[in-house]
Formats: structure tokens, C-alpha cells, sequence
């Protein structure tokens, strides 16, 4: 697929933390999918050996790139060293997209086309089309708690607001504002869709198949859960607050 005419310079961003036996695998799907992107590996100094083997990519691909961080800390600031990184090189759109495979790089042609008529496309699990596979039970319940929980305490019209696999417009970015963002989990992913949809933008959900992840282990911890439930509290806490004080 070519990508669609006025996005301009598309970047693929992968945060890593080891990953070795993912990392080459998903940047080769990627550039096979839309072979006019870039793609960035971020990674958080994993001990496995991921930043190695992404220089060595990189070595032999050019439009593979790698930035490589100080440690581990946190999937929110690692997205924010790559969109600066995008930025300083005159990207014109960033693609979130995880390293372990869960995220089919065949399905960004649908996103970048969904960008055409959008500021932020968020490819949606649990929207019509959009699916799971191979979760336990227990944790699609979790995530669509999560996502219900956040749906109705912000007061936003998304079904997959923690979904990780989307696309901005450099311009969105910019306009939301990145230097007050300190979200460090999988609550990164609703800060970002509650600052667009708050700066009025046009945020759109396209359905897409979650896989999960076959080599390595997931990020998920109880850590990660507890930040996004206190967060998404705080921020629905705080706008109820100010439509008190301030009615109209």
C-alpha cells in the first residue's frame, strides 16, 4: 500500500523492553505492509540484547532508525522521546504500535486511510469488527471494564480509549500539548484521547483483530492497572469539579 496522498512522512513508533524475539520480526511485517513508512525502535536499554539487535536493522535498512533510552520508564515517556525525536526529523504523522506482535501491521493501511478524515485513529477492539484473540475470559472482561469505566467517567464516546495501536497527526500532537503529560502506563494511551477529543478534535475508531503476544511477556503489571484507575478518577473527579464551580 502506498500511503494515502497529504499525509506526508509516516513514522512507525515501537517501544521496546526486551524484545529480542519480537523486534525483527514486527519491523519486517511493518515494512512490508506499507513499505513508504519509517520505523523507530524505542528502546529502554533492554538487558536481552532488543537495542543490538535493532542497530543491527537498522545497519542494514535505512529507513529503520533506533533511539536508545538511558533505562526502563514507562511506555508514556518512551512514545514521548520517539514523537519529539519525529518531530526534530520532520515527520508528518506517528504510528503507535506495540513490538510484540499484537498489533497486525497489515491492518495500518486502514488506520492511515481512517487519518485522511481524522486528527487521532484508534484501532479498536471493542467496537463492531474489532476482536481478541487468545485472551483469557478474565482479562477481556478487565479490559472492558476498564474501557466502560473510562467511557463514563470522562464523559467520552470511545470504546477502546486504552488501545495502543493508533495514529496521529504530527499537528494533533502539537496542539494537544505534550510537556504536561506524566502518564507512564497504559493510562498514556486515554490522556492522549482525552486531551484530543478535549482540544476538539476528531478522534475516530476503526475496528481492529488483537493477537496476543506469543514470544516474551506482557508489560501489564498491577502497577500499571492502579495507575490508569487513579488517574481516570482524578481526571473525571476534576471535571465534575469544575462544571460545579463553573456552570456554564
Amino acid at each position: 500500500m502506498e500511503i494515502p496522498a497529504g499525509l506526508g512522512r509516516v513514522l512507525v513508533i515501537i517501544p521496546t523492553y526486551n524484545e529480542r524475539d519480537n523486534i525483527e520480526r514486527i519491523a519486517g511485517r511493518v515494512r512490508e505492509a506499507v513499505p513508504s513508512v519509517d520505523v523507530l525502535v524505542v528502546d529502554d536499554a533492554s538487558p536481552d540484547g532488543t537495542g543490538e539487535a535493532a542497530d543491527a536493522m537498522a545497519a542494514a535498512d535505512e529507513q529503520i532508525r533506533v533511539l536508545h533510552r538511558q533505562g526502563k520508564e514507562g511506555l508514556g515517556p518512551a512514545y514521548i522521546a520517539g514523537f519529539r525525536w519525529a518531530a526534530e526529523h520532520g515527520y508528518d504523522v506517528m504510528v503507535e504500535m506495540d513490538a510484540d506482535g499484537s498489533h497486525q501491521p497489515e491492518e495500518l493501511p486502514r488506520l492511515l486511510s481512517a487519518l485522511e478524515d481524522a486528527d487521532l485513529v484508534i484501532g479498536a477492539r471493542w467496537v463492531p469488527g474489532g476482536r481478541v484473540r487468545n485472551w483469557p475470559k478474565r482479562r477481556e472482561a478487565l479490559s472492558r471494564g476498564a474501557n466502560t469505566y473510562a467511557r463514563v467517567m470522562l464523559g467520552i464516546p470511545l470504546h477502546d480509549s486504552t488501545g495502543g495501536y493508533r495514529a496521529f497527526r504530527a499537528a494533533t500532537l502539537e496542539k494537544i500539548g505534550l510537556e504536561g503529560v506524566d502518564s507512564r502506563g497504559y493510562c498514556f494511551q486515554i490522556d492522549l484521547a482525552l486531551r484530543a477529543l478535549r482540544q476538539g478534535l476528531r478522534v475516530v475508531e476503526v475496528p481492529i483483530t488483537f493477537v496476543e503476544r506469543v514470544h516474551g511477556t506482557s508489560k501489564m503489571s498491577r502497577d500499571v492497572m492502579a495507575e490508569a484507575a487513579l488517574r481516570i478518577t482524578q481526571w473525571g473527579m476534576s471535571d465534575r469539579i469544575g462544571k460545579l464551580r463553573d456552570p456554564n
